[in-house]
């Protein structure tokens, strides 16, 4: 996969964690993968694309365990900045991390099933601004889950106070866009977009053209989400080609001017 990114010339790929413990792990995996390319000049231009970020997802077990777990992701970003794990300078955001009420029930939006209780839907919203403040402290852009909670993961940013990052994976709609691009967050869109209803296009190409030319960034959520024509595979980041293609045309541009507008972005945020 690296290698055939490096062959694309790809310049940006971000290896996102969602577990306390797996920066190491997944940096030694990464490590493992560079060593097979024979080349020397695609082995070295792989592990130029390559970044990493480090966050927990909101699952049950990490939610009710969040103090120990949030102190185990600020152990492992300490030991990566310091030198371990062999990418150094290479960890640049916080995340995956937020707020899930689709796969998290919650009272708040209808749903209420055994194993979650209110406290359990409090310490979410608490492990998330946990991240937040770690995020704050170290300086780092957060990539922020957000699904059917949108006044939840609002609350919670602007009751840390940081607002830097990406919302992945969006997924509502022009209105909710503004409330955080007028905080300062881009807006990352993946294969989803290319899923939509006839009945709903309209709605998805307003957003689509919504987001400013600074603000836009694509995405593959791989092995999540692959984009039309390919819908139901696992996906790739070899695969982002067909988002790139959809949104393009939506926004009335070339898919080499989207490229060159999502890398500036990119270097941006992540002081590239």
């Amino acid at each position: 996969m690296l290698e055939d990114l490096a062959a694309r010339d790809c310049f940006f790929a971000l290896d996102i964690g969602t577990k306390h413990d797996d920066l190491l792990v997944r940096q030694k995996d990464a490590a493992e993968c560079l060593s097979l390319i024979s080349s020397d000049e695609v082995r070295a231009r792989a592990g130029g694309m390559l970044y990493f970020s480090a966050g927990i997802w909101p699952d049950e077990e990490s939610i009710r365990l969040r103090n120990e777990r949030v102190a185990s992701l600020s152990d492992q970003i300490a030991r990566v900045r310091s030198g371990e794990g062999g990418f150094p300078g290479r960890l640049l955001a916080l995340g995956e991390c937020g707020l899930d009420h689709h796969w998290n029930p919650s009272g708040v939006d209808g749903r209420s099933e055994e194993g979650w209780d209110e406290a359990l839907f409090k310490g979410e919203g608490e492990m998330f601004m946990m991240q937040l403040e770690l995020a704050k402290d170290l300086s780092l852009p957060v990539i922020v889950h957000s699904r059917e909670a949108f006044e939840g993961t609002l609350s919670c940013i602007d009751e840390v106070g940081w607002n830097r990052g990406i919302i992945h994976c969006y997924s509502y709609g022009v209105d909710e866009a503004r409330a955080f691009l007028d905080r300062g967050w881009y807006i990352a869109l993946g294969g989803a977009v290319t899923y939509t209803k006839k009945r709903q296009m309209e709605q998805m190409e307003r957003l689509i053209r919504f987001i400013p030319d600074d603000r836009l960034l694509l995405e593959t959520d791989a092995p999540y989400l692959a984009p039309v024509p390919c819908r139901g595979q696992t996906n790739t980041p070899l695969l982002i080609s067909h988002t790139y293609e959809f949104i393009a045309g939506i926004r009335g541009t070339d898919v080499g001017n989207l490229c060159g507008l999502v890398d500036s972005n990119c270097r941006t945020l992540f002081a590239l």
